[in-house]
This record gives structure tokens, C-alpha cells and sequence, in this order.
């Protein structure tokens, strides 16, 4: 088996160990970083490095069912009731999992893989305790529209490349390329099935965050330097961390505005993420982005990740990776088929 067999294979036991394995009852709240954990006789204290800073090391998995906007019906509704949780939860073990009127998109891609096929049964698992009906938080729930001028940057761009999508490896998407892929962009946004391991190391001055999907390693200074210059544009954008008090926060500048853009935005696009251990087995994962350009106003999103073991196997991308030379072999051909029918 080769390795992208197997971090496939190791992602999908990975996602049933995320249910299986998350520490509160079906109905309990992971608590949010601005909000204290649930008191049980004593207070929870995360356990800290030798330089004294919170220690979040280990494997974590972000999978999960809820969507990352609001199901439409739901309106300002931003948690369900211990009843329908349950109920959801209900739903889920019996396989029942297609409603988008509540679960959302994400819930029906759920059985996109018949995961009995890897020993695996989707409806005997539990889920990480989250009662939110979105990853989006506030009353919204759903990303801000987009700005005018943001859908007219974004049309440009696409009318530019219409009819040249397939002229060279330049022209196609980044996940094809195995340069960027969807779970590995910033921020953090969590697959349903797969691909959903992230490694945190730290050490004095620094933390360090393997993302499976890419094998990706993220270095995030935390010693007090600034950004880089802001003529330096990077597909990940500059990051430099900084603690407050048990939150890592992590502030991401210096993206490009060309085409690893996040559902839209442009160069100005400003992250800011925030990672708190609540408890042994739960780190909540929270983001906030802003780009005047594209939006008129910042928006959050929230995801517990739930600890679980290793090891992290290699996701080796470009191994038996025949997409872009097939796919322009295949343009050719039609180009040179083309050019022939009209010579006749």
C-alpha cells in the first residue's frame, strides 16, 4: 500500500476515532475560548511546557458533521437543545444523515465513502460534542455577502482564464497541483471524511502545526517579530503567534490576491486564528477574517478538535500524481483533432 493509500486509510479511522473518542456526552458544549469550562468540583487547568506556556502538543482531528454556514430555516438560531441534539444524534446512529434542512451539506457528504469498506460503521459513532448549527457564529451564521467590487474582482479573473483553462499547469487550480489543497488552505476549515489530522510541537520561541493533507508544516514564530515586509505576498500569507494568556493567537497578513484567494477575498484578506486547550482532550480552533475588499464586515467561525492518536502517515501528493500531464496530454489531442477536422 502505498502512502497515500494509507494516509487515506489512516484519515478515515481517524475521523471514527474523533466520534468515538471525544470525552463529553452527546449533549454536552464544548465551550468556546471566551467562555469557562464547566466546573466539576475543580477547575481545569491545562498543563504547561517548561517555559511555562499552555501546552498544546499532540494529534488533533477537527472532523465534523456541522456545516460551516447555517442551514437555511434555522434563521438566528445558534444552538440546537439538548432535545434536538439528541435527536440529531439519534438520526446519525441510524444512518440518517442526508436532511440538509438541519444537518446540513456536510451531513449528506458523510456517505460519500462507504467507510464499512475500511471496518467502519458511520451510524455506531459518536461526535465530538458541538450543539452549534453552524461553524459560523453570531446570529448570521453565514458568511457576509460578498462586496460588489469583490464580485467583479472575482468575475474578472475568471472571464481572463475562460477559454484558457487548460493552456498550461499555470492555469490550473492549486489543489490540482498538488501545491495547495482544500483542508490545507488558511484558515482551517474541516472535511467531513478525511484529512482531518493536525500535529501541534512547540518549543521556546515557536510552535509548529503538520497538517496531514500535504503533509504540510507551518513554523509560527512566537518571539515578538513582525511581518515581513508588505511587498512580500506568499499563498499562506505571513503568520506570527503571540499567547494571551492560555490562547495561542495566531495573526496572518501578506496574502496573495491571485489564485489562493479564500472564497473570494484579495491581498488585504487578515486572519487571525486562536487555538485554547478547554480540556485534556479538547482544543477549540477559532478564526476570525476580514478583508474591507471583500466584505463589509469581519466574521468568526469555531471548531473543537478532539485528541487522537498517531501517528500522523506521510500524504505524499504527487506519488503516482498523473492529473496535470493527463489532463494536458488530453488538450492537445483535442487541440491537434481540432486543427485536423478543420483543415479538411
Amino acid at each position: 500500500m502505498n502512502h497515500r493509500a494509507l494516509a487515506s486509510t489512516a484519515a478515515l479511522a481517524a475521523v471514527v476515532a474523533v466520534l468515538l473518542l471525544a470525552q463529553a456526552p452527546l449533549v454536552g458544549q464544548v465551550p468556546s475560548p471566551t467562555t469557562k469550562a464547566p466546573t466539576a468540583g475543580k477547575v481545569w487547568t491545562p498543563p504547561r511546557l517548561p517555559d511555562g506556556k499552555p501546552d498544546l502538543q499532540g494529534i488533533w482531528n477537527n472532523a465534523t458533521l456541522t456545516p460551516l454556514e447555517r442551514p437555511k430555516g434555522l434563521g438566528t438560531k445558534e444552538f440546537y437543545t439538548d432535545q434536538e441534539f439528541a435527536e440529531l444524534a439519534r438520526r446519525v446512529r441510524q444512518g440518517d444523515v442526508g436532511d440538509e434542512a438541519d444537518l446540513g451539506a456536510a451531513a449528506e457528504q458523510t456517505l460519500r465513502y462507504d467507510l464499512s469498506l475500511y471496518g467502519f460503521d458511520i451510524t455506531k459513532a459518536r461526535f465530538a460534542s458541538n450543539k452549534r448549527t453552524s461553524l459560523i457564529v453570531g446570529p448570521d451564521g453565514v458568511v457576509p455577502p460578498m462586496l460588489p467590487e469583490a464580485v467583479k474582482r472575482n468575475a474578472d479573473g475568471a472571464a481572463k482564464n475562460k477559454g484558457h483553462e487548460f493552456d498550461s499547469h499555470e492555469n490550473r487550480p492549486l489543489q490540482e497541483r498538488c501545491i495547495l489543497m482544500g483542508q490545507e488552505r488558511l484558515p482551517i476549515i474541516p472535511g467531513v471524511n478525511d484529512n482531518n489530522l493536525l500535529q501541534i510541537a512547540q518549543g521556546p520561541g515557536w510552535v509548529a502545526l503538520l497538517h496531514e493533507i500535504n503533509h504540510h508544516t507551518r513554523v509560527i514564530p512566537t518571539d515578538g517579530r513582525p511581518h515581513i515586509s508588505q511587498n512580500i505576498r506568499q499563498w499562506q500569507g505571513d503568520s506570527v503567534g503571540r499567547w494571551e494568556g492560555n490562547t495561542l493567537v495566531i495573526d496572518t497578513t501578506n496574502f496573495t490576491g491571485l489564485t489562493a484567494n479564500f472564497r473570494g477575498s484579495g491581498e488585504k484578506l487578515h486572519l487571525v486564528e486562536r487555538l485554547t486547550r478547554v480540556s485534556d482532550e479538547t482544543v477549540v480552533y477559532q478564526f476570525t477574517v476580514e478583508d474591507p475588499t471583500t466584505w463589509a464586515k469581519p466574521w468568526t467561525a469555531e471548531i473543537p478538535m478532539t485528541k487522537t492518536e498517531g501517528p500522523v502517515y506521510e500524504w505524499a501528493c504527487h506519488e503516482g500524481n498523473t492529473m496535470i500531464s493527463s489532463i494536458l496530454r488530453g488538450a492537445r489531442v483535442a487541440e491537434k483533432e481540432a486543427a485536423q477536422k478543420t483543415a479538411k
